[in-house]
């Protein structure tokens, strides 16, 4: 039995502004719905353009691998939106293990390389966000302090949930509240977000050679946090 699969019903997408909800995408004037029937109000009306897009690409068999803004808007909506303070508080852990505190105790060269590409951000959290983190060599736990954690914590809390969603992807998939933060604040880019993750598995590959398989998460990854960083950027007001 051949597997069934959702297939285009809609001639055209377009957006309108709803009192009281922002923005919405329509299909042949039908308001898309969240998959768990819930709407899908937007807060920005370039949002709601760049979505209404995705609907709009689609061929004949619907494909939601190649609608990552109206996924992250789902899962604002039913998931974020829900659980914000939950969301909030596992977000915010990755400061007291963020990736930029952890760094090589051997060769050299990596100790190097980390600290040229990491200690700016530290810096910049430490200036900027007034939450300057404690460096560490080896896999030793350093403690963080509290105040500082609370810093990047509010950091997190007073956003809403499309930006939630946003940073979600922005911190989990580097590893590091600081890069996601930083992405965030224009301090450096996603592509640039996803080159500081991977000071360590470059460093490898210089040594013993790029495996296809590594290499097609390290892209995989990639995706992730530009389509984050778009998705932040589209969500933000008009």
């Amino acid at each position: 039995m051949s597997e069934w699969k959702a297939r285009r019903f809609w001639t055209g997408a377009t957006v309108r502004q709803v009192a009281d909800r922002g923005w919405e995408v329509t299909l042949d004037e039908r308001p898309v719905r969240t998959p768990g029937k819930l709407a899908l109000a937007l807060p920005t009306m370039r949002l709601a353009q760049a979505i209404a897009a995705e609907w709009d690409a689609q061929s004949e068999v619907i494909d939601p691998t190649t609608m990552p803004l109206t996924r992250a808007a789902n899962s604002a909506i039913e998931k974020v939106a829900v659980q914000f303070d939950g969301v909030v508080s596992m977000l915010a852990d990755y400061g007291a293990t963020d990736l930029l505190s952890y760094r090589a105790d051997q060769p050299e060269t990596l100790i190097r390389m980390q600290a040229e590409a990491w200690d700016p951000l530290i810096d910049w959290s430490a200036t900027h966000l007034h939450a300057p983190l404690r460096i560490t060599h080896g896999v030793i736990p350093v403690p963080q302090d509290t105040d500082a954690l609370a810093r990047l914590r509010s950091q997190l809390s007073g956003l809403d949930p499309f930006g939630l969603m946003a940073m979600h992807d922005l911190v989990t998939v580097p590893g590091s509240l600081i890069i996601g933060l930083a992405v965030a604040h224009g301090r450096i880019n996603g592509e640039e977000a996803h080159r500081l993750s991977r000071i360590d598995e470059a460093f490898q590959a210089s040594h013993w050679g790029e495996d296809e398989e590594a290499m097609q998460a390290a892209e995989s990854r990639r995706q992730a946090i530009l389509s984050a960083e778009r998705f932040w950027h589209l969500s933000r007001a008009d």
